[in-house]
């Protein structure tokens, strides 16, 4: 082939000019063949003339897979077959489409996986980078597709075969659990470290002693023998971490690796007490140095020595602006001594009187591995945050320690100036310069326990032996605010360097540890800044290079006999986990639904088939997954493509039951855009088959003169057929007349379409793959008039807009339930209207007693009736019956309908509809028609008014005397036209409108909406006493016509009753807005009717709480009032004090109590008498206010007063004093501790005081209160940082700075710590609540922390 030269100047085919000037086809594959990759798409750009045979080329090399092993298909074509691999057409006389995307899939070959490339053959790059980009990256992955990522938008780093194949490498990774990076590059350093390696090997586990979960040495050793042996790319480090004693949630917390070096090391030790490695670490990782101050008079000189495990190296001297420019330079820093003068000087004991010295440190011994720490987080007073300082800092790759050592101070005796710090301060240095960077951890030894004895004996090296060569450089990328760790090690074997980031390991060179070394691009100011992201080395390792001493690593031949069986475990294990991984791979799972027969709902489950099971088996296995043995027969069952969303048949599968389920759903999938249904049918009936294409709809059969809509009926139906075409489908499945129909197709809510051009198909009309329509054939005259006058179109639009609401009366109204026993649950009452809309009313005892006879007379005529199919909604029972206002023409007619019953438990008395099967309607799967957006996710009880099966379903009764609406449109907003949108939890508006008069009564209100009520027995049969009613209302009528409609049932006027509703949680908030309707309910909501005046305009109600500050519970609830907008505090106090004294038996004079912001349980502003209400103060429905009682008359006279609650710390008894009010006149800090100090009597140079967090009462352990509170904070106003303390009830405490701390053995310790968890846990607060303190990196070994039995 001709080769020409490119722009690029690089040698291609000659085909290439002009495959660039021909069409391009867009192909874009799915993966199908496994769950791991079905999201994942291979997107190919070829050239219009490549071959079929040439795309399966290219879609193995991308996908990783063996050419011949697998299928293509389209992925959007029913019925079309695979392409035909040996194909040699191009893709454009194959289908493909030239210039558009081409939707593939990649599935099985005869029901096998896909064969996966091996490395060797270079057509999977398992690892997500090629040769190149693997020897040069290092670092973070990329996440925008530069260096590191594969260029496709999918990335084979994730793919399936990436889990299972090795690095090129020959390092395995570990899988970070979400934040545990800095986790991996330890556990990857002490892996590649060959002396700890094979120590911890050495060490036997018996298990006999210990839980092998809990074993921290046990769980290390199967990491390693993974990470040495194990096939796969990364494995996990879970068992480590639970065997640390930490949940999931400690995945989420990041930490330094350097803290968890030593706290790992110390858990170690722990745990190896009583073995051969008990001092493991202090043999390999322990120095020594020398703490010395020397008087420069007399030369006397006071020394101790301490222990350290790693080496702190300061980045840039405090103060100073030019950082240290590499590591010698710092531990010269860190060695050389400082002079004391000045007020500084030292007391020395030989000249008895304070001179001039030198202090300063000095190295004793170097471990034989050296840790060195590079201190890039420090803290900006300036700016007030942590910073990270990435100046650059070199590192030699060996580095000479031989000038740091002092020969003479190792053999030095010890006097008794000499102290040895080695057990109290284990495991870190100790200098002046280094104290800020220890802390100890409360309830954890982080340090090593020495044997000094031992220690001390090591033989020094000779100075010229002290070369140290780098082999772990752990790697910080990001700010002070967060990053990501990955370690840089080199193999002891090689001399290879390779980066370890999580799960990646790739080769690097000696270039990308220099990129390590730190320095920020550009210029910056004294210090970096506190987000300012880079990528620099934080903690080094060394090891000292002597030979005799250096070891290898084991290989596996020469491991100890217990790890050869440890690894012989976890290879059978891991085989086991393959063979389980390939079951899963080859599991279709997929969303099962039957609507089971004799529970008469709709069953979900999750079907797990394999896709070699045929279809036979599997609907075997979904017969026995609902549970339906013994119920139907096994070959009344069948398995149907179904759409739930929709509740759509999409199609059944006749003659196909041989065939495997994974043709069958198109593979294996992680999800489908499709569910299957347990089809159940009668024995004695035949499956109806479902093609393709059909659609779905469910006829409703509306009854003029009985005004009955009945129950669904199927019909499936194709979108090209006609109206007239459709008709005749009704006409056979219904038996009406095909000439006198009227069909209603009802789109969505409160749409309405009438059907009547003949030849429009059905498509065009607006049907879709599920569609309800109402079907009328009658010779009446209705016929002629327009639709949206006709009685139909009001029979319609009363049954969409009809809801059912349970209404709890008062106990106190009058009027009883007579006879309650009689009125069974599913009752309801004849046609009767009782009264006319200006009709005289009857008493509420007359009403309901006559009601329970006609329920009497009512249940006897239901038992002699059957019907055959069921219920459309849960309010197709519904006829006027106490309030029926509507125009009287209807009346007589409709009163001597006799009532049909038409319930779900029609399948035990017809035997016709024993197996309903699929006939749901439509609105079961949307949202309730009824219900607003909020009150769907709040209200559980709520459900669509279509629902499938209803005990108290019936026939809908017409509601005369509606408005006509537009033909498609727009009922509700006609209906709801000048009103706002809102709903009853937020009443924040006040109590009534304007166009309401002061009964609540609408100025315009010129038509009345259906209402229907009927006595309701309650089913959890709380409180015989209660009545309740069960009423059938249309929701656009106001609450304000609703109140006047439930007058005669609560027995007073609706301005002498509240409406509160109730949600699932069983709050209840009042419904206040006379002139909103009642469309934010929806069907079988509940309202609860309480007695008392219902608020005018401007009032609202206000509920009361007594803040009692030193009491267990500190709110107490009082009672509930009625504030009114333009009233003052004082007025208010005023109203309170006579409902005080009533309800709660507390009699208060006005001056000896205030009222106060309540916000949740915290108490805030204190109301001054002249305070007015919406003026001074916002108001609300449904307000929550404090009632204080006063001491002593109100000290708060003004606004510029600041009232806050003091109490006082006593560390020397470990208790807190209660609380005390102090009132101040101004924000001055120095005001309040002289308040302070007057009150206690503690004096003003002694007194510290700290603000309390949290909620009120502020609440928090006496053990944690003396050191985690802010004490004494440098500010001069309480209103500034870090105070905030802008209003009234901030929590303050103070103490003496001269009680010192009880001293507590730890057994008073422990016992302590019961009650202050046993006393926050009822106050709702948990012990350890410190929310500025981050949280402590903490290594349990007993398995886990002790955790109290309330806490979760």
């Amino acid at each position: 082939m001709e080769m020409v030269p490119s722009e690029e100047k690089q040698l291609v085919p000659k085909e290439t000019e002009s495959a660039a000037e021909e069409p391009r086809v867009l192909c874009i594959v799915q993966d199908t063949t496994n769950a791991k990759t079905v999201n994942e798409r291979l997107t190919l750009n070829l050239p219009a003339s490549t071959t079929i045979n040439k795309l399966f080329e290219d879609v193995a090399h991308k996908a990783g897979y063996v050419n011949g092993t697998f299928c293509l298909a389209w992925a959007n074509s029913v019925g079309m077959g695979p392409l035909d691999q040996a194909s040699e057409m191009s893709l454009v006389l194959s289908g493909f489409e030239a210039g558009k995307r081409n939707f593939l899939q990649l599935t099985d070959k005869d029901g096998e996986q896909p064969q996966i490339a091996s490395d060797e053959s270079g057509t999977a790059d398992s690892s997500g980078l090629d040769d190149s980009s693997q020897d040069h990256f290092i670092g973070p992955l990329p996440q925008d597709g530069t260096v590191g990522c594969s260029s496709d938008y999918s990335s084979p780093s994730y793919s399936y075969s990436s889990i299972l194949n090795k690095s090129e490498t020959g390092y395995v990774g570990l899988v970070n659990q979400a934040m545990t990076c800095y986790l991996n590059s330890l556990l990857q350093t002490l892996f590649m470290t060959p002396e700890f390696r094979n120590a911890l090997y050495n060490w036997e586990f018996e298990e006999s002693e210990e839980d092998p979960v809990t074993s921290i040495p046990y769980q290390l050793q199967r990491l390693f023998v993974l990470l040495q042996t194990s096939k796969k790319r990364a494995i996990e480090t879970t068992d480590v971490t639970r065997s640390f004693g930490w949940d999931s949630s400690e995945a989420w917390q990041q930490h330094d690796v350097q803290e968890l070096c030593r706290v790992m090391f110390d858990a170690l030790e722990q745990k190896w007490k009583q073995t051969e490695q008990a001092d493991l670490i202090n043999h390999l990782y322990q120095g020594k140095l020398k703490d010395y101050v020397r008087c420069l008079e007399c030369g006397y000189e006071s020394w101790r020595i301490d222990t350290y495990l790693d080496i702190p190296l300061v980045i840039r001297p405090f103060g100073a602006s030019q950082a240290f420019g590499s590591v010698e330079e710092a531990l010269q820093a860190f060695v050389q001594p400082e002079t004391l003068d000045g007020p500084n000087q030292y007391f020395c004991e030989r000249c008895k009187k304070k001179c001039d010295a030198r202090k300063g440190l000095r190295f004793l011994h170097f471990p034989y591995l050296l840790t060195l720490q590079l201190k890039r987080f420090d803290f900006d007073y300036t700016t007030m945050h942590r910073i990270k300082l990435n100046d650059r800092m070199t590192f030699p790759e060996e580095l000479d320690m031989s000038p740091f050592i002092d020969v003479e101070d190792e053999k030095s005796p010890q006097t008794e100036s000499c102290t040895d710090s080695g057990a109290e301060n284990e495991g870190s240095c100790h200098s002046d310069q280094m104290s800020n960077d220890f802390s100890t951890d409360d309830g954890v030894d982080e340090g090593i326990c020495l044997d000094n004895t031992s220690s001390t004996e090591r033989a020094l090296k000779p100075k010229s032996s002290l070369t140290f060569e780098l082999f772990s450089v752990m790697v910080h990328s990001g700010s002070a605010a967060g990053g990501h760790y990955y370690a840089c090690i080199k193999s002891f074997n090689d001399g290879q360097w390779c980066s370890f980031n999580d799960q990646h390991v790739s080769k690097i060179t000696q270039d990308d540890i220099r990129k390590t070394y730190g320095g920020s691009s550009g210029s910056r100011g004294y210090y970096s800044s506190a987000f300012a992201s880079s990528t620099n080395a934080y903690m080094l390792m060394y090891r000292l290079k002597e030979p005799s001493r250096n070891a290898k690593f084991l290989e596996v031949e020469d491991f100890p006999e217990h790890i050869k069986r440890l690894v012989q475990q976890e290879k059978e294990s891991e085989e086991q986990e393959k063979r389980q991984r390939e079951i899963e791979r080859n599991t279709c799972k997929i969303k099962l639904f039957c609507m089971h027969p004799v529970k008469m709902m709709m069953m979900e489950n999750k079907l797990e088939v394999h896709k070699d099971k045929t279809l036979i088996e599997a609907t075997e296995m979904a017969f026995k997954l609902m549970d339906l043995e013994g119920v139907v027969p096994l070959d009344c069952c069948r398995l149907v493509k179904y759409d739930e969303f929709h509740e759509y048949l999409e199609r059944s599968y006749e003659g196909e039951e041989d065939m495997p389920m994974g043709l069958l759903l198109g593979g294996v999938k992680s999800s489908y855009m499709f569910d299957l249904l347990l089809e159940i049918r009668r024995p004695d009936h035949v499956f109806q088959p479902y093609k393709p294409g059909e659609v779905m709809v469910k006829v409703h059969v509306v009854d003029l003169k009985s005004e009955i809509i009945r129950a669904p009926v199927s019909v499936r139906a194709y979108l090209n057929q006609t109206i007239t075409e459709f008709k005749q489908l009704i006409a056979q499945a219904t038996g009406l007349c095909v000439e006198t129909m009227r069909v209603i197709l009802e789109r969505c809510y409160n749409d309405l379409r009438l059907l009547y051009v003949p030849n429009k198909t059905l498509k065009a009309e607006g049907f879709f793959r599920s569609n309800k329509v109402f079907v009328e054939s009658s010779d009446s005259t209705d016929h002629q008039a327009t639709f949206t006058d006709s009685l139909l179109w009001k029979l319609l639009d009363r049954h969409g807009n009809t809801i059912r609401l349970f209404i709890s009366l008062p106990e106190q109204s009058p009027g009883s339930l007579a006879n309650k026993s009689s009125c069974p649950k599913n009752c309801t009452d004849s046609e009767d209207s009782l009264v006319g809309a200006k009709g005289s009313k009857k008493s509420v005892e007359a009403i309901l007693e006559e009601s329970t006879e006609k329920l009497k007379n009512l249940s006897l005529q239901q038992q002699q009736q059957q019907t055959s199919s069921t219920s459309d909604s849960q309010k197709s029972s519904e006829h006027s019956d106490f309030e029926h206002i509507e125009s009287t023409a209807h009346e007589p007619e409709a009163a001597s309908k006799p009532f049909q019953m038409e319930n779900c438990t029609r399948a035990a008395s017809d035997p016709e509809n024993q197996f309903p099967s699929e006939e749901r309607s439509d609105s079961d799967v949307n949202n309730d028609r009824s219900t607003s957006s909020v009150d769907s996710d709040i209200l559980s009880s709520s459900h669509s008014s279509d629902t499938l099966c209803n005990a108290d379903s019936g026939m809908l009764p017409l509601a005369n005397g509606l408005d006509s609406h537009s033909i498609t449109s727009s009922r509700r907003s006609k209906a709801h036209e000048g009103k706002k949108e809102t709903w009853d939890t937020a009443e924040e508006d006040s109590g009534t409108d304007s166009e309401y008069d002061e009964n609540g009564k609408s100025k315009d209100e010129a038509q009345y909406l259906y209402f229907k009520a009927e006595p309701h027995s309650q089913e959890d049969g709380s409180g015989e006493g209660q009545k309740c009613l069960l009423v059938h209302v249309d929701k656009r009528i106001t609450l304000a016509a609703f109140k006047q409609k439930l007058e005669p049932f609560v027995g007073v006027p609706s301005t002498q009753f509240k409406v509160f509703r109730v949600y699932a949680n069983n709050q209840e908030f009042e419904s206040v807005r006379l002139n909103e309707t009642l469309s934010s309910f929806s069907d079988d909501n509940k309202i609860t009717i309480r007695l008392g005046r219902a608020l005018k305009k401007g009032e609202y109600r206000v509920k009361v709480y007594q803040l009692l500050v030193n009491d267990p519970e500190p709110c107490k609830f009082l009672l509930d009032t009625v504030f009114a907008k333009g009233m003052t505090v004082r007025q208010s106090k005023e109203e309170l004090l006579p409902q005080l004294k009533d309800q709660c038996k507390l009699d208060l004079s006005i001056d000896r109590f205030r009222l106060r912001k309540k916000t949740w349980k915290n108490p805030g502003t204190v109301f001054l008498d002249y305070h007015v209400y919406e003026e001074d103060i916002n108001i609300s429905s449904n307000w929550e206010v404090f009632l204080e009682v006063l001491e002593e008359p109100e000290r708060m006279k003004s606004m510029s007063q600041l009232a806050v609650l003091t109490r006082r710390w006593c560390p020397s008894q470990m208790k807190l004093e209660p609380f005390r009010e102090m009132v101040l006149e101004s924000s001055s800090v120095e005001e309040l501790k002289e308040k302070l100090s007057e009150m206690s009597g503690i004096p003003l140079e002694n007194l510290e005081f700290a603000k309390g967090r949290g909620t009120f009462p502020c609440d928090i352990s006496v053990l944690e209160i003396h050191q985690d509170l802010d004490w004494n904070p440098k500010v001069s106003t309480l209103n500034v940082w870090p105070l905030y303390i802008c209003d009234d009830g901030a929590v303050i405490f103070y103490r003496d700075n001269t009680d010192e701390l009880m001293e507590l053995s730890e057994e008073e310790r422990n016992e302590l710590m019961k009650k202050e968890s046993s006393r926050l846990l009822k106050t709702g607060h948990r012990v350890s609540y410190s929310p500025r303190k981050e949280k402590a990196l903490k290594i349990y070994l007993d398995g886990g922390p002790t955790k109290d039995p309330g806490q979760d």
